[in-house]
């Protein structure tokens, strides 16, 4: 039971005196402060305060997600563009393409007192999770943030990679070892910075090329060329079974680009890959004529792949609310998220499931004409 401020003078002005009569009948209050009962009863008061004050203030292991700020892509963050092209003509525009955010305390940024943790809970914008299920057991501040970085930059190039990819503008792409995983079927024979160029004689232009070839070999040796320094390095590489049943060289693979012209992205103070696919609509609707919203207001999140694919991200109930509040009348949400949006989803925004960066286009540009958006996929029919 936990005690307020208000319930003291109201038990003590009611306390009654030895034999039940009013405290005024008995003379003054220091007869019956004397009282050891009445004592007894004003310490195990006090001790009760204390430890209810105690308690709400007592740190616990959970993590409470409440709305941050949204970032128009087409606009500025401290005076600068969010997005900036050279290189290309760009074409201003108008309306919002809004990418969320999501503060977080308690796990590494430091720790959530349980009354923190019960009024987040009993907030309908707000989220309450178990630690363990948001940051790995150990994980530093310091490292949760270099984390939140890298994904940013990887966000950032795959970006511009899936935006080229649907506008059509070849670019150039390649396979790079970034690192080797525990028990690597290529533990010896790869490094990290190898660049992939064929496996079996077919020249590697994407991931996909490597999974297939290595799922139609079913564990068959395959003959991996790569280039390491400037010069062609050939191994063979017998793959493992993976947990999922999927064949796999114990890689772990990232892209690297060559695009034909440059696209900075300025966002102080923001990371993780979950602005993937609203930098990708900020960065067609920048480098290409008209007004991609038709001035509306749109929000979003979801990891985007080189090649458009949507994926799924954390916070997406929050991140609804967030934008909601900042105005938006549509948010796009990633189809593998569906089952953390039903029930979840503010009055006055209409959410879109989306599965790729060209299904997020069509959306924004049918809502720009002002056309009819009540047929566009929902949650609700997933």
């Amino acid at each position: 039971m936990t005690i307020t401020k208000g319930d003291q003078p109201s038990e003590e002005s009611a306390a009654p005196a030895a034999g039940g009569e009013p405290a005024g009948a008995r003379g003054s209050r220091h007869s019956r402060a004397r009282d050891p009962r009445v004592s007894a009863m004003m310490l195990s008061g006090l001790l009760a305060l204390g430890l209810g004050v105690t308690a709400a203030v007592l740190p616990v292991p959970y993590v409470v997600e409440s709305p941050g700020p949204t970032f128009n892509t087409l606009g500025k963050d401290n005076g600068k563009p969010v997005i900036s092209v050279t290189g290309r003509e760009t074409y201003p525009a108008k309306g919002n393409l809004n990418l969320t955010t999501v503060y977080v305390d308690g796990g590494p940024n430091g720790p959530v007192s349980v009354f923190e943790a019960f009024s987040a809970w009993l907030d309908g914008s707000k989220a309450v999770y178990p630690q363990e299920l948001i940051f790995p057991t150990g994980v530093t501040k310091e490292q949760s943030q270099q984390e939140s970085a890298v994904a940013m930059t990887t966000s950032q190039e795959n970006a511009v990679a899936s935006a080229l990819k649907e506008l059509n503008i070849p670019f150039g792409q390649k396979l790079e070892v970034a690192e080797l995983s525990e028990g690597s079927a290529s533990q010896g024979k790869l490094k990290s910075g190898d660049v992939f160029t064929s496996i079996n004689g077919k020249p590697i232009t994407s991931l996909v090329v490597v999974q297939e070839e290595l799922a139609a070999g079913k564990g068959r040796p395959a003959t991996v060329v790569v280039d390491r320094s400037g010069k062609p390095v050939s191994e063979t590489i017998t793959p493992t079974r993976s947990d999922s049943g999927r064949f796999i060289l114990g890689v772990l693979l990232k892209y690297r680009f060559m695009f034909p012209f440059d696209v900075k992205i300025s966002l102080d103070k923001v990371g993780g890959p979950s602005a993937g696919m609203m930098f990708a609509l900020g960065i067609i609707d920048t480098v290409t004529p008209g007004d991609l919203t038709g001035g509306k207001h749109i929000a979003g999140t979801g990891t985007i792949s080189p090649d458009g694919a949507v994926g799924p991200i954390g916070g997406i109930a929050v991140k609804m609310h967030g934008a909601r509040a900042d105005g938006a009348t549509m948010f796009l949400a990633p189809a593998a998220n569906c089952a953390e949006v039903t029930g979840h989803i503010p009055d006055g925004l209409q959410v879109v499931k989306v599965e790729n960066l060209d299904e997020a286009k069509r959306a924004v540009e049918l809502t720009a004409r002002g056309a009819d958006t009540s047929g566009l996929p929902t949650c609700a029919n997933n």
